[in-house]
Parts: C-alpha cells; structure tokens; sequence
C-alpha cells in the first residue's frame, strides 16, 4: 500500500469480505454494554488482521504510516454502523497522549491493549464548575514521597464504568497559576478511592459519569510530561480530537443522511430541501476538516482555527437531526416502539447537546473572535 488511496480501497475490500464477522450480533441501536462489546470485538479483530496497527509508532506496536491511515478506518467502521464513532474515537482522544508523554516503557505496553481492544480508556478533565474553562480545574495532586495522593471530582467522563485507565488532570501548582499549575497523570481506575457514578442523559443512556477521588495514591511514574506541566498535554489531544474525531463523525452523519433520504419521497420538495441544507453543512464541515487534517499530516501545529471545525461539526450534526425531526412521521420518532424509532430518537436527544459537549459554541466563537479576528483582548 503505497498510497492513501490504496489503503483506503484495500481497506474496504477487506471489511466487505469480513463483513459477517465484523457486524453487530444484536439489532440497532443495542445496549450500551451491547455497543461497548461491540466495539472491542471488532478492535480485536481488527488488531489481529493488523488493520489496527496501521498509523501508530512501531514503539508501542504499530505498523507505522500516516495518521490518516487510522482516521480513515475510524471512518469506515462509522459508516458501516460497525462501530459509534463517538466512543471509537476515544482512541484517538488518549492513545497519542500516551505515545507523546509517557515513559517509552509504559507507552509500548499499554498503547497495544487498548488498540486491540484488550482495555478501554476515560478521559477525567471536566470537573462540576469549570464548564469549558478547563484550566480552572481543582482536582488536587499532592506530592507523598515518591508519589501523589489525588483528592476531587471529575465529571461527565465519557464510559469511565468500562474503563481501566484513565488520562487525569490535576491542580498541582496554586490556582493563581492556573495554566502553569496543571499536572497530567494515567491512573488505574482499579485504584483505591476510585468511586465512579454514571449519569443518565436525556436519551436514557448512561454513557456519561462522575467520577471521585478520594486519597487515590498514583506512583510518580505515572505522570505524563512534567510536574506542572499538563496543560500542554491537554492541548496536545486537542488536534486529533477535532481532525480525526471529526472525520469519523463526518462519515457517521453521512450515512444517517442516506437512511434519512431513503425513508422520504423523492418528490417531496419540503423533504429535499430539508436534506439539501443538511448535506450543505456536512459537505462545508468535510471540506474544512480534510484541509485540517491534511495541516496536521504535514507536521503542522493546530490552534485556535480548529474553534472553527468545532462550530461546523456542531451545526452539522444538529442539522442532520433537525431534518430527521421535520421528516420522519411523527409517531416513528415518538411513540413507536419499533428499533428504528428507539435509533431515531437516541440520535436526535444526543445532537442537542452537540454545542455544548467538547467546548460550547459560545466559547469557541469567542475564541474566533479574539484569537482569529483580533476583536477583543483573551485575558
């Protein structure tokens, strides 16, 4: 496979010739332990036939390539239905953290358990109170010898209730240093202390958790990058979440938009333009997110512009679901019990929160404006 091109083909092919030992063995939309085993089936399958490999370090077990090569299977699987982009992407959030910042030792142990689908990782950043301003965080690290003992709360940790690790940001300097003051830790959420509490969303779902610590002793060695030195780890995650992440997603919404126009009349001009508008936006967000990619294969550093990205994932997504909700009959998405219906109505609950969840809206355009338009200070 000397090109992308090649990859993406052979890739296809092969998952068209697996495609009975790849799909779901429970009908749509499934449990979320049902989507969870899911997707750690299909991982495993995956890493062994080394599809999984491709686009990561051969130091932690990869078989070497571009990025793009992992983005575009993360983009197949999504729009096969194979696996939910969102908690396919997690990969994607955590693995390159730990490839990036942690011992070489660590990174080469681990990285392959969670691409083999062996574990699964969270993510504790968001904390009751900070909303989007991450670096007001409080959850404390305290240096005891020759480790930290991590006292606070996170919240609206993505699947902690599966997970074996988690990538931690705590306080460790003054808060008056807020940026400067931020340490990174990987933590074994079979730790002692370790309480985690799922949240059920509005769909019924409990995807989201809280999770709490209380004189949770993390060893030194866990740490990630240096004492006080977390905040470049966050931002670090930060280019893969809003270029391959939302490749994924991309691809996902796609296929929704594809049911979506199969189950309306072709001569309904309501419906079309419904649909129009939503391929317009999806089509404006694939455009800008192939050119932040590409950005990022060329070893370029993504910052504030990816605000941008961020804003047109959100407007795409709820547009996709809007069309959905003016569309489709109105018991199918209310009152029928059928599979479809319960896939519908999940779907369209989760998009509302599409502004808000990873950054709102209104911080990203603030950051638009300040960083990227000069209309205003940034302190």
């Amino acid at each position: 496979m000397t090109t992308m091109s090649d990859f993406r083909a052979e890739l296809h092919a092969w998952l068209d010739a697996h495609h009975d030992d790849l799909a779901p063995r429970y009908e749509p939309p499934g449990s979320l332990d049902e989507e969870i085993a899911q997707m750690q089936r299909v991982k495993g399958i995956l890493f062994d036939a080394g599809w999984m490999r491709y686009g990561w370090p051969e130091r932690v077990g990869g078989l070497g390539g571009p990025p793009m090569m992992r983005t575009e299977l993360g983009a197949a699987l999504a729009s096969r239905d194979l696996a939910d982009p969102g908690h396919f992407s997690l990969i994607e959030v955590l693995a390159p953290t730990l490839v990036d910042f942690a011992p070489p030792a660590l990174a080469a142990d681990v990285v392959p358990r969670l691409l083999s689908g062996e574990e699964m990782w969270c993510q504790g950043f968001s904390e009751p109170g900070t909303g989007s301003d991450l670096a007001s965080l409080s959850c404390r690290a305290r240096a005891d010898g020759s480790a930290f003992v991590v006292n606070g709360q996170k919240v609206w940790t993505s699947l902690a209730q599966y997970s074996q690790r988690c990538v931690l940001l705590t306080r460790t300097g003054t808060l008056e240093s807020r940026h400067r003051g931020i340490t990174a830790f990987f933590v074994d959420m079979d730790t002692p202390g370790i309480t985690v509490s799922p949240l059920e969303m509005i769909n019924g779902v409990r995807e989201f958790t809280e999770v709490f610590f209380d004189d949770v002793v993390v060893p030194a060695d866990r740490m990630l990058g240096p004492l006080d030195g977390g905040w470049a780890v966050a931002m670090s995650i930060l280019p893969y979440e809003r270029s391959s992440c939302f490749w994924q997603r991309i691809a996902y919404l796609y296929r929704r938009l594809e049911l979506l126009a199969a189950l309306t009349p072709a001569d309904d001009d309501r419906a079309a333009e419904a649909i129009g508008n939503a391929y317009v936006a999806l089509h404006t967000l694939r455009a800008r997110s192939r050119a932040t990619q590409h950005r990022l294969a060329a070893g370029e550093t993504l910052g504030a512009e990816t605000s941008i990205d961020k804003v047109l994932v959100a407007s795409a997504e709820q547009a996709t679901y809007e069309a959905a909700r003016r569309l489709l009959p109105a018991g199918l998405v209310e009152t029928d019990d059928s599979a479809a219906a319960e896939a519908w109505r999940n779907e369209l609950l989760y998009a509302r929160a599409a502004t808000i969840y990873g950054g709102t809206a209104e911080v990203q355009r603030n950051i638009i404006a300040r960083r990227l338009l000069d209309l205003g200070g940034d302190d």
